[in-house]
């Protein structure tokens, strides 16, 4: 019997594409789309970006984690959805860091200018908003570790384009949190155990976001290291979370 993985499954799923950028640099990605498209209907459309360990060039590591879920046959009947997976080359990062900095605060840089990689998913955003039946009411953006910095990153530079964030073992200056206005709801993870991105990063974004009034919950797991994606995706809620936030 010849065993198919359900990564492999999901790279059948999701259309293989290239954008260009307005400097002139290729973005891959992948990009899922509804079953059936209703002519009088608007999609949510999902963001997601992944770490640093699936960055590269073959366009294909990016579905590693979170993709089978948006392939998933039930969760494709009852949410139908556009979804971007880009893939970050491998000398790139999605966020401005200090990969010199320790594990705190001075890790996230106050100011930086955005990164052309993440200036180029911005545009592939833009663009494919533009170009297919999207609900501007319900667009999302998650990501992991790298991904999860990019998600803080993102929001923070369009407070007002998200319905919804989820930053997974991700970090962000919080001084920056502390100076935006946005109606994006948070949903923040993270394993106490983590050894790779501290712990700290997401308390600290949830007791800023919470201070703010910004509608946040933070979920943290107990014993698990950094890859508290998996505990994160199993959630009963995962997609109901998601799906049901509106701008």
């Amino acid at each position: 019997m010849i065993m198919i993985s359900a990564t492999t499954m999901a790279q059948n799923k999701f259309s293989k594409e290239a954008f260009v950028s307005q400097n002139g640099d290729t973005l891959l990605y992948r990009q899922l789309q509804p079953k059936s498209i209703d002519a009088d209907t608007k999609y949510p459309l999902v963001l997601f970006l992944h770490g640093a360990g699936e960055r590269g060039n073959d366009n294909q590591a990016q579905l590693q984690h979170g993709a089978n879920m948006f392939t998933n046959p039930v969760n494709q009947e009852k949410h139908p959805t556009f979804a971007l997976f880009p893939q970050c080359p491998t000398n790139s990062f999605w966020a401005p860091i200090n990969s010199e900095g320790a594990k705190d605060e001075s890790f996230f840089p106050y100011n930086d200018p955005m990164p052309a990689t993440l200036q180029a998913v911005k545009e592939l955003l833009d663009t494919f908003i533009d170009n297919n039946p999207i609900d501007p009411n319900r667009i999302y953006i998650m990501g992991l570790s790298m991904g999860g910095m990019g998600t803080f990153d993102m929001v923070c530079r369009y407070p007002q384009l998200f319905a919804a964030a989820i930053p997974i073992c991700g970090g962000v200056n919080t001084q920056r949190l502390q100076e935006i206005e946005t109606s994006t709801s948070f949903r923040i993870f993270h394993g106490d155990a983590d050894a790779v991105v501290p712990v700290t990063f997401s308390r600290d974004a949830y007791t800023t976001l919470k201070a703010k009034g910004v509608d946040v919950q933070y979920i943290e797991f107990p014993g698990v290291n950094h890859d508290s994606w998996t505990p994160a995706f199993n959630r009963d809620d995962f997609m109901e979370w998601l799906f049901k936030q509106k701008k």
